[in-house]
């Protein structure tokens, strides 16, 4: 959400922040918003002048009566009638408005900051530096081809999409023997390197959330066909609504609409991690707050049909060890979102694994974002850097849509935080990545020196 009043106030810099995200995105919507909000504030000055009216003529009307003035009583009943009546349209014509200006607001993307750089899609992002040197490997083979050839009990492939598929469709991989132990190996290592050596508290949340929390972190509602939405209703519901409704399709699904919960799959732990300062007053003292996860996340892929088919690049489960940050204010944030890329960066240097830092434009970055940094390993079979990590400051964009506050000192008046999320690193992007950078010619995958340990001193996967 955005602060009305700096709308009122400064257009021009909604405008203008806005047009930069999306050719007339800010003209549009400003207009739009203007116009809503002098309908609102027409609509509550309405009501309550005839609120105002309406007391100030009941208070006459017991005078008028104790001095037996009754046609001045009548007179009087009659016009705390006729603003009842303009208490309940203007009330009325108030809430539409508001909704509609609220619905306007609430999908809205954040301001960029003007140092991001402008343009529509990836091919204006602009690199900032290079880590490590691909491996020359002779004809790479893709992760996938890597991972069906290996073998585990009774001779069936390490990455399995067969399986998965019979099960669950596209999409979708089941990873057995040592090829599971090195997953679980990736993200007990990224936990532990963000927890001990970078401040980040552990955290297990929930994977289901009620869709306020999605409202809150921004995936709501310009986002709900990404997302997989679980439903509560039982059979014996689902008989009494047939009997009733008959073939009536629309009636059915309209009262499950009202009756079923409102759950969603998390497609990130940023949605629980940021909530969890959700409607809360915080003292400056507990300021920054770091939380990591390691949770399954789930996403629809709405329109990439075609892109990423094979493998697991694009899946609509996958594992994740995400990074949060809560901070007081934008000079802290751009400092920590510094620091978040840089505890990302780690993984992939430890791993020894080559990779780039990206700044995203305006047209590429995420509608949340105020300022994004992705980070891209190289894939030698693609022979081209590949998205693992993106790490945005998101100023007070979701704060606002959370009421997520604190003290700037004790008694003083509550000022929204500022949030940060990142992915510290994607795991099964990161396993991609381990598979294709260090494989060997005979199909076997040396283990990086830094999961040894994680892996029970296996060094070699064959």
């Amino acid at each position: 959400m955005f602060d009305i009043r700096a709308i009122r106030e400064h257009p021009d810099l909604f405008i203008r922040a806005w047009n930069r995200r999306k050719e007339g995105l800010g003209s549009s919507s400003v207009a739009k918003i203007l116009e809503l909000d002098k309908a609102w504030r027409e609509a509550t000055t309405a009501k309550q002048d005839a609120e105002s009216a309406r007391n100030a003529n009941s208070k006459l009307i017991g005078q008028a009566k104790a001095k037996k003035d009754e046609a001045e009583a009548a007179r009087l009943m009659a016009l705390v009638a006729e603003a009842k009546t303009t208490i309940e349209q203007a009330g009325e014509a108030e809430e539409a408005a508001r909704k509609a200006l609220d619905d306007v607001l609430m999908g809205l993307p954040n301001l960029p900051l003007d140092e991001v750089p402008e343009g529509a899609d990836e091919h204006a992002n602009v690199e900032q530096h290079k880590w490590g040197t691909p491996k020359g490997i002779n004809a790479p083979k893709d992760h996938a081809d890597l991972g069906e050839a290996l073998k585990g009990q009774g001779g069936f492939p390490l990455m399995d999409f067969e399986a998965a598929a019979r099960m669950s469709g596209a999409r979708f991989v089941a990873l057995r023997g040592k090829l599971t132990r090195l997953e679980r190996a990736l993200a007990n290592f990224m936990l532990d390197l963000q927890t001990t050596e970078h401040g980040y508290e552990e955290m297990s949340v929930p994977v289901l959330v009620r869709d306020q929390a999605l409202f809150g972190t921004g995936q709501l509602p310009k986002f709900e066909e990404d997302l997989f939405k679980a439903t509560n209703v039982d059979a014996k519901l689902m008989s009494y609504l047939i009997e009733r409704y008959g073939q009536d399709l629309g009636g059915i699904l309209a009262e499950i609409e009202q009756v079923e919960s409102k759950f969603y799959l998390t497609p990130t732990s940023e949605v629980t991690l940021t909530n969890l300062v959700r409607e809360q007053i915080l003292d400056a003292a507990q300021l920054p707050l770091r939380f990591t996860a390691h949770t399954p996340c789930f996403r629809s892929e709405a329109g990439s049909a075609g892109r990423d088919t094979k493998g697991m690049i694009r899946q609509h489960q996958f594992n994740k060890v995400e990074l949060v940050s809560i901070v007081a204010n934008e000079e802290e944030g751009l400092k920590e979102l510094e620091r978040m890329t840089g505890c990302a960066e780690e993984v992939l240097k430890r791993l020894e694994l080559p990779f780039r830092r990206m700044l995203l434009c305006t047209g590429d970055m995420g509608a949340g974002a105020r300022k994004t940094y992705d980070l891209e390993v190289w894939l030698p079979s693609q022979n081209t850097y590949r998205e693992i990590s993106s790490c945005s400051y998101c100023g007070d964009f979701q704060a606002r849509r959370m009421d997520a506050r604190y003290r700037p000192e004790p008694k003083a008046k509550p000022e929204y935080v500022h949030t940060l999320n990142g992915s510290g690193l994607a795991v099964g992007r990161t396993l991609v990545a381990v598979l294709e950078n260090y494989q060997n010619a005979d199909g076997s995958i040396t283990v990086p020196k830094a999961l040894v340990p994680y892996m029970g001193g296996v060094e070699v996967i064959n």
